[in-house]
């Protein structure tokens, strides 16, 4: 198998290189960012005939890896002819190589979930235009798929994703006080900053409540969170006649990541779209992998955490809404990481930008006007917040 891999520096990146190694898959191209050390042993040991690079560091990138192409557009990485586009860009820069990748046929596994929360039904058009398919990665959407293979989505009563809690799901009560340093620190997964904040505010469940939705064309009401500290027990279909089914394992996303590497060639190419796949042998060892200890389900807490309330209300109202609070996020993540908000000013800087947000049809280009918006009036107001 030949695989492409955008975001191949990140976390979701390295890890679908260390399947390509486990596996013996070829790597033919790579999308980075800025991180040309790691990036020069990735091509040392995959040797991919193209590269991509962020456009600050393309000439730096050039002289580096003289032995391959080095280019600056991630889209044409996403147009090389490969088996499998493993899209792991993070923020909404990966949407345009995922339109790409699947208006020029490709099977894309998808990690980059501001596609499917911020422009889904432009994505199922892409598509249906190019013959593309999509299997998602993150662990809880790719449990979702295994859960609703074999399965008829019109006996489909409730789709229920499970949530860490986060650092903070046990205490304290009064979070206007937490630091970075602490709201990094998750119990759970490793995972980059950005994706770990969202995971201790619960954003990071609402978006994929949201993308959830998209991906499997359900309303939002019928998406349901619960939190499970284990984090063993990924996601579960709940069907008409009450019967539940429900996908676990070990808490480690090489296991999502080889799976949707697997099942992309058959992927879907509209929303609910769900076939299986041939697994491909064991992942890193777990076949040993032992059923022990107990499992704990509560529910989320909306006041403490009121994200995941402004998640459910974007993606219930749709049009442009879900395009700003997606950006609003990015910018209140970055504004306490950088100590300019508190950890609780977040979810207020999310409200004013939605209660803000003019009405609209999306469209590729009213996307990008409205991103472009909801960054500018949250770094706004991110501004009043610190002053």
């Amino acid at each position: 198998m030949k695989l492409s891999v955008l975001g191949s520096t990140g976390s979701i990146g390295t890890q679908a290189l260390d399947i390509a190694r486990e596996r013996g898959y070829s790597v033919g191209a790579l999308a980075a960012g800025r991180n040309l050390e790691l990036l020069a042993v990735q091509v040392q040991e995959f040797r991919p005939a193209v590269v991509s690079v962020d456009e600050s560091v393309l000439a730096q990138a050039r002289e580096l890896l003289s032995s391959v192409k080095v280019i600056a557009d991630p889209s044409e990485i996403a147009a090389q002819s490969a088996d499998v586009v493993v899209n792991a860009m993070s923020g909404l820069i990966g949407l345009a190589p995922t339109r790409t990748a699947l208006e020029h046929g490709q099977a894309v596994a998808l990690a980059t979930k501001e596609a499917m929360v911020t422009a889904s039904h432009l994505i199922w058009q892409a598509a249906a235009k190019g013959g593309g398919r999509v299997v998602p990665i993150d662990s809880e959407h790719t449990g979702v798929f295994q859960c609703l293979t074999g399965e008829a989505m019109d006996d489909v009563a409730e789709v229920i994703l499970t949530a860490s809690g986060g650092p903070f799901r046990d205490g304290p009560a009064d979070l206007s006080g937490v630091t970075p340093a602490e709201a990094l620190k998750h119990p759970s997964w490793s995972m980059g900053p950005k994706v770990t904040i969202d995971s201790a505010t619960l954003m990071n469940k609402g978006l994929e409540v949201m993308e959830c939705a998209s991906l499997y064309g359900l309303p939002m009401s019928q998406v349901g969170v619960v939190v499970h500290p284990q984090s063993i027990v990924h996601a579960a279909v709940r069907f008409r006649d009450g019967s539940l089914k429900a996908q676990f394992g070990p808490t480690d996303m090489r296991l999502p990541i080889a799976y949707a590497i697997d099942a992309a060639p058959t992927g879907m190419q509209h929303a609910g779209d769900v076939r299986g796949a041939r697994r491909g042998p064991e992942v890193a060892g777990h076949l040993g992998w032992p059923m022990r200890g107990s499992w704990d389900f509560r529910e989320p807490d909306m006041r403490r955490f009121p994200c995941l309330a402004l998640a459910y209300r974007a993606g219930e109202a749709g049009g442009l809404l879900p395009v700003a609070l997606n950006a609003a996020d990015e910018i209140a993540v970055y504004a306490f990481l950088q100590g300019q908000i508190g950890f609780t000013a977040i979810p207020k800087l999310l409200e004013r930008v939605l209660d803000e947000t003019p009405s609209g049809t999306l469209s590729w280009d009213g996307l990008a006007q409205t991103d472009a918006w909801a960054r500018a009036r949250a770094q706004e107001i991110a501004a009043e917040v610190h002053a």
